[in-house]
């Protein structure tokens, strides 16, 4: 466990998060996805978090092990045809990840997915929130297009579009 981590989590208010990701920032993401849906058959979750407890602390739990958890307790993989994606957003880490149902893992290499956190993150590291998040989900729905393109197996909505905060 690194100090600096932890000092980091348990520093880290939660209301730091509703200003960095105010109303009109996650009404515009909502939209976002609702948009990008339209464009593929694929489904995307977005989930932001402020920090880690002191039990996933301890655990040392990692960016992407939380990720992992989140993508099966949010129910990304319940979708008809595999091709789930959950964006996570930790802000404590200054953190992006991307987690994609077995569907896209076999179509979508993970570089793919890391240039997207990537982009994300450069956006946030300049304060730029809103159009990280959106640029994101842009990107997302890009990738997800090409490979479940919304002619190929109209489906109906199954996630929900809005952000979750953790």
């Amino acid at each position: 466990m690194r100090f600096r981590r932890v000092f980091r989590h348990l520093s880290t208010p939660h209301w730091r998060t509703r200003m960095v990701f105010p109303q009109a920032t996650l009404d515009a993401i909502e939209a976002a996805v609702a948009k990008a849906e339209r464009t593929h058959a694929g489904e995307i979750r977005f989930a932001i978090e402020t920090s880690l407890g002191p039990l996933q602390l301890w655990h040392d739990l990692s960016p992407r092990a939380r990720a992992l958890q989140l993508f099966a307790h949010l129910r990304v993989w319940d979708t008809a045809h595999n091709n789930g994606v959950l964006i996570y957003v930790q802000l404590a880490d200054r953190a992006v990840e991307i987690v994609a149902d077995r569907g896209l893992h076999e179509r979508i290499g993970r570089s793919d997915w890391e240039a997207v956190c990537r982009l994300m993150e450069d956006h946030f590291r300049h304060g730029r929130y809103r159009a990280g998040a959106i640029a994101g989900v842009d990107a997302v729905g890009t990738l997800l297009a090409r490979h479940y393109p919304a002619a190929a197996s109209p489906g109906e909505n199954r996630l929900p579009d809005r952000p979750t905060l953790l």
